[in-house]
């Protein structure tokens, strides 16, 4: 039992760094399967709050979308989330006619026959010092499919592992985004929807606490969170350039010097890839359908902001804000 334990670690880790992101969880999920049988799954992070769970990320394994709309209009019934916002980081195995046995909960156990959530196995873990949290949920949809409690010590035995895996299927990712080609980078980092950092190195913190004074996490400074939810694609401070790119549910950001050729206006910056392609100002004006005249002045307005002379200059100006 030990050598299939540290196989099925193994495996779980070697696909932290062969799936992609948008791939991994399914396949973690599929791979815990033949020792935790389950059906489907629910697997998510959020704020521990005075007034309940504040989602952040979730992601539906075998469960449709409208199940979370379903959720809404009984998660008041639900006395196992209230338990486990008690207990966060505490493994919980239950049946749900058994939990949810009052009166007043048929609501909920009409949901539960809907989305075939007969047995709960729900595992998490905990930050004190944020009372942020990373939990999942599995789900077995036949009602005589009991819930054991070995069973429930494996899944409180494993859960480290998951989210550890889950971390580090994410930093591979976020590391290639880092290492991609382009000008100078001052670092990358991962966050949430909420603005919740999920990894962030050294460089890209330092040049946060250099551009924000004072600022101390552990979520993004506030124009960073607004940008991101605004979907905006790149953020413009006093020292940096901070490209956002939401992709999966999440929000990945990377940072790079000011520079001359952010200056430049969406119809200059267009002029100025033209020009660097090769095209002349007649060329580039007919593609624009504008005015020789008028490219040649924006042109003109190009080598001023980037205090340069030729198209050489331009290239090497407009490569430092790749």
């Amino acid at each position: 039992m030990l050598a299939d334990y540290s196989h099925l670690l193994l495996r779980l880790y070697r696909l932290s760094h062969e799936q992609p992101v948008d791939r991994f969880q399914d396949e973690a999920l599929e791979l815990l399967k033949p020792v935790l049988p389950f059906d489907s799954a629910m697997w998510g992070s959020a704020t521990m709050t005075a007034q309940g769970i504040d989602i952040h990320t979730i992601h539906l394994h075998r469960q449709p979308a409208e199940m979370l709309t379903a959720y809404e209009e009984v998660k008041h019934l639900d006395t196992a989330a209230q338990a486990v916002t008690l207990r966060p980081s505490e493994t919980m195995a239950f049946d749900a006619r058994a939990w949810f046995n009052g009166r007043h909960q048929r609501a909920l156990l009409d949901y539960g026959r809907r989305f075939e959530q007969s047995h709960f196995f729900i595992g998490g873990t905990l930050n004190p010092a944020t009372r942020f949290t990373r939990w999942l949920s599995l789900f077995r949809a036949s009602p005589e499919a009991h819930c054991s409690e070995g069973e429930r010590q494996l899944l409180g035995t494993l859960m480290p592992h998951v989210q550890q895996a889950l971390e580090l299927n994410r930093l591979t990712h976020l590391n290639q985004l880092a290492h991609a080609p382009g000008g100078a980078r001052l670092g990358s980092a991962l966050a949430d929807p909420r603005g919740m950092v999920h990894h962030m190195d050294a460089v890209f913190e330092n040049a946060l606490r250099t551009e924000w004074p004072g600022w101390l996490g552990p979520r993004l400074p506030g124009p960073l969170v607004a940008a991101g939810q605004r979907g905006e694609p790149r953020l413009l401070a006093r020292t940096l350039a901070i490209a956002l790119h939401a992709q999966h549910g999440l929000l990945w950001l990377r940072a790079r010097p000011r520079c001359a050729a952010d200056a430049l206006s969406p119809r200059e910056g267009t002029v100025a890839r033209l020009l660097a392609l090769g095209l002349t100002h007649k060329q580039i004006a007919a593609r624009l359908q504008r005015s020789p005249a008028t490219v040649r002045n924006q042109i003109q307005s190009v080598y001023d902001k980037l205090g340069v002379s030729n198209v050489a200059a331009l290239i090497d100006a407009l490569r430092q804000a790749d």
